[in-house]
């Protein structure tokens, strides 16, 4: 289940240079405008019979169409952060690459987090991997993953996986994709094995190295 409160988004490092959403070669390139949604309120929103439109017990994506963190979403982040809080039946997972600017509109009630949010911190290389994920550990977080993606060279977690419940890899997708090496992968997974984190590798990119062979994966126009 998909929950979009706003949309529009635009580059802040390499990993969106071909974002598959709002890259070069994507539908919706160049729509870096960030406007709220009809489906703003969704969590709360009821059937014509009262029931919750979202029923209970989903797995929320929560605004997977743009980035949670991003400044110009500042104003109406505490009213969804309230729209959560009272939605304890479901979970719901919030990814982003602008950790930073997490305690920005954070809730006054928020603790040590609540118990039904997830939140992903995205890396792609080592370079933002040593600079995004102390800032992550950093924060008042209950449930954190890590979402190396698009996977862009081999990255070492194991500095940071304590207190990190899982790690997702994948490559790059579409036209302007670079490659991915499985190598990176069971890297990754490896790293995981020792520290007792889950591991899911999601998925390969559309240019995978394996062996020394690069494939093209998933063929595009």
């Amino acid at each position: 289940m998909n929950w979009e409160p706003w949309t529009g988004c635009y580059q802040v490092s390499d990993g969106c240079a071909y974002c598959y959403f709002y890259g070069p070669y994507a539908k919706r390139s160049g729509q870096s405008a960030v406007q709220k949604t009809g489906e703003f309120d969704k969590p709360l929103a009821k059937t014509a019979k009262g029931a919750p439109k979202i029923a209970s017990g989903k797995l929320v994506a929560t605004c997977f169409a743009s980035d949670f963190f991003i400044p110009e979403a500042d104003e109406w982040r505490a009213e969804v952060w309230s729209m959560i809080k009272q939605r304890p039946d479901l979970e719901f997972l919030i990814l982003t690459k602008r950790i930073g600017r997490f305690p920005v509109s954070l809730p006054s009630d928020w603790g040590g987090g609540y118990d039904n949010v997830n939140i992903g911190c995205t890396v792609e290389n080592q370079e933002l991997a040593d600079y995004r994920l102390p800032l992550f550990l950093s924060y008042p977080i209950k449930r954190r993953f890590v979402a190396c993606g698009p996977l862009l060279g081999p990255v070492d977690l194991s500095p940071y996986l304590d207190g990190i419940e899982h790690v997702t890899a994948g490559g790059e997708s579409g036209r302007g994709a670079r490659v991915c090496d499985y190598n990176w992968v069971l890297g990754l997974r490896e790293q995981c094995v020792k520290a007792g984190a889950t591991f899911w590798f999601k998925n390969t990119g559309s240019f995978f190295k394996r062996d020394g062979v690069v494939q093209k994966v998933n063929p595009f126009k």
